[in-house]
């Protein structure tokens, strides 16, 4: 997951003609809507990087980018010393904000990145780096809401009128956040069901019966609570794309649970009965053994070599299931964002 700053800035800008010698509050309006129309198209560069590429340095170069608009745009605004005619006031909440995304870009994007590293070491540590991102855009989003509350104090000081923002980058903006909303969701539903089947896999590989046990009674639970999940699943645009790839899985993951582990843990118990009596049989000299002993040793010997080959393919089926469920999953949440987040 490699979304964080999905919104940022919708200042509702005017298309009057500008003049920066501010004779009117127009053309004061229309230089810090000039200046903050840079933050705005760094701002869906980046969410735009974000959102159709995988690399960590272009992504992190257009986060820099961002913040450099930010600074310029900060150091323009905070040379009007007076303002528009002595009035201020809107200039110091525009440098507020820009202070506060600066420091939200900056400092608390590096907290989630830090979170981001081991979010997929259990299911709370995901759901904790996912909030906390999610945090920080309804921080920056409340502020942008402030703010275009107070442009709105200013227009109206000075009878000017402003409409709602409808420019084609905050249209895009608008879209990218729904877009990523709609993922993350689905997301959450799938990353608790994978992890805890990651979880059940190692107690297979660590022939801990105990955790398999447990943790394929908690795979069927968390598969059954996301299968519901999904019946009132609003799909973005109605795109049912994703919604139906995670359905596979968390099926699949069922089946795992009601047909693998069964299938594991009989063989497992099968191997250790006979690991047990082959103990017991060679501390015992030929001539000690008794032939039913021999007898019943050499069919579950036959019993052990006949399962051998079933539990084999069994586990090589769902290997092959797995990686195609999972492979399936990845490629069409891809698909989905690519879709419908804006490219331009």
């Amino acid at each position: 997951m490699k979304k964080l700053l999905n919104s940022l800035l919708f200042f509702c800008t005017l298309t009057i003609a500008t003049a920066q010698d501010f004779k009117t509050p127009v053309d004061y309006l229309n230089y810090i809507g000039k200046e903050t129309d840079v933050i705005t198209r760094n701002t869906w560069k980046y969410t735009k990087t974000v959102a159709h590429t995988k690399n960590a340095r272009r992504i992190d170069a257009t986060r820099k980018a961002l913040v450099k608009s930010i600074q310029n745009a900060s150091k323009k605004i905070e040379a009007l010393k007076d303002g528009y005619k002595g009035d201020v006031e809107y200039r110091d909440q525009l440098l507020a904000y820009l202070a506060i995304s600066e420091k939200n870009i900056n400092q608390e994007y590096e907290k989630i990145i830090d979170m981001q590293e081991v979010a997929e070491q259990s299911y709370d540590y995901m759901e904790a780096y996912i909030m906390a991102r999610d945090l920080v855009n309804e921080k920056i989003n409340a502020e942008v809401d402030k703010l275009n509350a107070n442009q709105k104090v200013f227009a109206n000081k000075y009878n000017i009128q402003i409409g709602e923002d409808t420019s084609e980058l905050g249209k895009k903006m608008k879209i990218s956040n729904e877009v990523f909303e709609n993922h993350t969701q689905l997301y959450l539903i799938f990353f608790k069901v994978n992890f805890t089947e990651s979880v059940l896999l190692k107690a297979i590989q660590a022939n801990d019966l105990s955790a398999i046990q447990q943790n394929a009674n908690a795979l069927e639970q968390y598969a059954n609570e996301g299968l519901e999940k999904l019946k009132t699943f609003k799909a973005y645009k109605n795109d049912m794309s994703l919604v139906l790839a995670t359905k596979k899985e968390l099926e699949f993951s069922k089946k795992e649970a009601l047909e693998l582990s069964p299938s594991v843990v009989s063989f497992m118990i099968l191997n250790q009965k006979f690991q047990e009596n082959k103990k017991v049989m060679d501390n015992k000299s030929a001539g000690n053994r008794s032939k039913e002993e021999v007898d019943n040793f050499n069919k579950l010997v036959n019993e052990l070599n006949k399962e051998v080959g079933n539990y084999n393919r069994t586990i090589n089926k769902f290997n092959t299931e797995r990686t195609n469920v999972l492979n399936n999953w990845n490629v069409t949440g891809d698909n989905f964002i690519a879709r419908y987040v804006p490219i331009d």
